[in-house]
């Protein structure tokens, strides 16, 4: 395959494409697809792949396809490819999410500097030893802002208040219709799937104390650490100034970010979002942040406990199944 004006060939855009799909989404749906020629890639939602149940609305499909395309540019910074994104770019076509140009000149060093946590970034849903230190938010959150998002970390009183909420939307989203099948069809997948949240991914046993915030899935075959306790993690609320499908592919964007930048600082991380995909609990997470703005996802940060062993790799679709 030959080579772009700007030098990266085409086979390099789809290793880029493949390096993507390594994006955290909604149960592991994977709802993107890509289409690559010469010089450009098109990132678009793969409607079939919504959980009409759990995401009603569609806000955790964009946000999921927005940390991959955080992920793209990652990896084609990676590559010493500079990039431009023009998002939304066909009103005709609201599949059509982003497209993202290969141009003549140097990437983000930012960008670049994250390309070596794309393999090692995890969702661990075990409990934390310790939380993220202030000053690891705070550059965090500096991250958030230069991709259009916010990032507030919840602390003391509010906190409890935050997992009340995610305890809350645990219990009441059972009682929407089709919510409980999607989440079975999504964690006891079929031999051999590339999607979905595999046992091996979730803890063996939750802890006691305020388990129910770390995740919504069945236990699982994961090793956990041996002494039970609260989660130590630090909760924080990514927020975007106004709530329409840009915001939110821009906070997914700003999410892959914060995850990246976390796991190259040594934290462990996980996103939630049932808490959100409730309206009134989604109300409370959003005052109880004290944010301006609206909350899009939750990422715990934190202390991974020790002698619990490595998250393994997560399935994802061959390159060829997302290309089209």
């Amino acid at each position: 395959m030959g080579a772009t004006s700007s030098g990266v060939d085409v086979h390099t855009l789809e290793e880029a494409v493949r390096r993507a799909t390594r994006a955290p989404s909604i149960h592991n749906t994977q709802p993107w697809r890509w289409h690559v020629t010469p010089g450009r890639i098109e990132l678009h939602a793969d409607a079939d792949r919504r959980l009409v149940a759990t995401d009603p609305d569609g806000r955790d499909m964009l946000v999921s396809c927005g940390a991959a395309l955080e992920y793209l540019r990652v990896a084609l910074a990676g590559v010493g490819a500079g990039t431009t994104t023009l998002r939304f770019p066909d009103p005709e076509r609201r599949d059509h999410l982003a497209t993202v140009e290969v141009v003549d000149r140097h990437p983000v060093l930012d960008d670049a500097s994250l390309y070596a946590q794309i393999d090692r970034r995890r969702s661990d849903r075990r409990p934390y030893d310790g939380g993220a230190p202030p000053q690891l938010v705070r550059s965090l959150a500096r991250r958030a802002r230069t991709l259009g998002a916010d990032l507030v970390a919840v602390e003391g009183q509010a906190r409890d208040r935050l997992i009340q909420a995610l305890d809350d939307a645990a219990t009441g989203q059972p009682h929407r219709p089709g919510y409980l099948a999607e989440l079975l069809a999504w964690t006891h997948r079929y031999a051999g799937a590339r999607d979905g949240v595999p046992s091996t991914a979730v803890p063996k046993a939750g802890p006691d104390g305020d388990a129910r915030h770390l995740h919504r899935f069945p236990t699982g075959s994961l090793p956990h650490r041996t002494a039970l306790g609260p989660d130590a993690g630090t909760l924080c609320v990514v927020t975007t100034a106004g709530d329409d499908r840009l915001d939110r592919l821009r906070a997914g964007e700003a999410v892959a970010a914060v995850l990246l930048a976390a796991t190259a600082a040594g934290y462990a991380t996980c996103p939630l979002s049932q808490a959100l995909e409730l309206a009134s609990t989604r109300t409370r997470v959003r005052y109880t942040a004290g944010a301006i703005g609206y909350p899009q996802l939750l990422i715990r940060i934190g202390r991974p406990a020790e002698n619990c062993g490595p998250v393994p790799e997560t399935p994802r679709r061959a390159t060829s199944n997302v290309l089209f």
